[in-house]
Parts: C-alpha cells; structure tokens; sequence
C-alpha cells in the first residue's frame, strides 16, 4: 500500500508541471502579445490568473479567503505573505484582481515554457548578489509609479528547517511601502507546506485557507519607522499561523 500511494503522489506532482506548462502553451499566441509592452500588462494580468487557476483546480485544490479588507481598484498596494511552497504564487494570482507586479527569485526563470514570460513580467532578483537586489528595488520603485501593486515574499526565501513557522523578514518591502506611501497587506498562506511543499514526494489535494489582514498604512511614516511596520507585519501573520483564532 505504501508504495502505491507514493505511485499516486508522484504522478499527481508530474501532473502539476504538466498543468504549469499546458496553459501557457494553449495561451501562447496572446501571451507573446501581451508580453510585448508594459501597456499590455492588464491583459497579462488576466492570463495569469486564468493560469493559476487552470493549477490549482487541476491539482484538487480548492481557496478558502477570509478577507479583513478588500484592496480597492487603482490604487497600489504592498503584499506581503509568508512563504513555503511553488502554491503561493498561483494564490496570491487567485485571491488578487487588482494586477500586481512579483518580485521574484531568479531561478525560476530556468523553468522551460513557464521561465521565458516570468523573466518577462517579473522583477528578478539574486537575494545573494547585492547590485541585483539593488537594481531590483529601482524596477519595483519604476514600477509602483506606473500604479501597480507590488508582492514580496518578505523572508527571502522558503525556510530550510521545517521547524520554523516563519522566518525573519527582510526590509526591502517596507522600505518601499514607505516611499510610495502605499498600504501594506499581509497575507497568510495556512495550507501551503502541508498540501505541497518543496519536499517531491509529499502533499494532497485539498483546502487553501488564505487570510488577508486588515491594511497597515503608511502614509506620514518615514524610513525610520521600516523597522516597526516590519515587525508589525511578521507578528500579523505569525500569530494567525500559531493561531488563527488570534486575528
């Protein structure tokens, strides 16, 4: 029996690269289209969460929101959320309408198919080369003045040890929260390590429960206060995954 449901787990996870590919295949000629000027964005934006939606319904699985607040159309927002699975980019597709802008790591635009229009639509960043971190804040600073969203998953990375529920945040999004005077949105992901983690042969469809907390503004804050709305926010979504009762 072990071995057979190790069989099924293996064919469901080839089963999500075939869904991560097949929908950007059969969108292909609009996605070059769209993938051609920063106007067309909008539009990008919409094939994006038909993708991730194709994935995540494909997979089994099925977004359960509780929303504090709903971000309003034409303005800009910083999200932020915790980070521990591949899923987290197709929820925050799934659970935003308004189009945003990702800052993402740049190994993923080795992903055949998938990495040549991330590398296109994302900001791409090398966490351990500072002149990429540093051109990547200039892009996402170009980028908000345009009048889009930012998302930033703040700790950097998946955390290695599984034993961390959440790990520590860097400044980068707080930083440019500050300076564009926009809300920060922190968002937690309840279900993402356990329904698919990075650990291959593990997982299982089901519920997603995201949480999105009510708004921290920063309007008349200065960058001497980054490291406060930092904490605040890690103590937002650390305390919702200890304890979900607490917000």
């Amino acid at each position: 029996m072990r071995y057979i449901k190790m069989a099924g787990i293996l064919l469901w996870r080839i089963w999500f690269y075939i869904l991560l590919i097949v929908p950007i295949v059969i969108m292909l000629p609009v996605l070059i289209v769209f993938t051609t000027s920063e106007k067309f964005y909008p539009q990008y934006f919409v094939c994006s969460r038909i993708w991730a939606k194709c994935i995540l319904y494909g997979m089994g699985f099925w977004v359960k929101v509780k929303a504090e607040e709903i971000p309003e159309k034409h303005k800009s927002y910083m999200l932020v959320a915790n980070h521990t699975s591949m899923l987290d980019i197709m929820q925050m597709l799934v659970i935003m309408k308004q189009p945003f802008v990702f800052i993402g790591k740049k190994e993923l635009s080795k992903i055949p198919v998938f990495g040549f229009f991330y590398k296109r639509t994302c900001i791409l960043v090398d966490r351990k080369n500072q002149q990429s971190r540093k051109a990547a804040f200039l892009e996402a600073q170009r980028r908000l003045k345009q009048g889009n969203s930012i998302c930033i998953f703040p700790e950097g990375g998946v955390p290695d040890d599984h034993s961390v529920v959440l790990d520590q945040f860097k400044e980068g999004a707080f930083r440019l929260a500050i300076e564009h005077q926009i809300p920060i949105v922190p968002i937690t992901f309840h279900d993402s390590k356990r329904r698919f983690s990075y650990r291959f042969l593990s997982g299982s469809p089901g519920k997603l429960r995201v949480k999105i907390h009510h708004f921290i503004p920063t309007r008349g804050l200065e960058m001497a206060d980054r490291k406060e709305i930092k904490n605040s926010t890690f103590n937002i979504i650390y305390d919702e995954l200890v304890d979900p009762s607490v917000h």
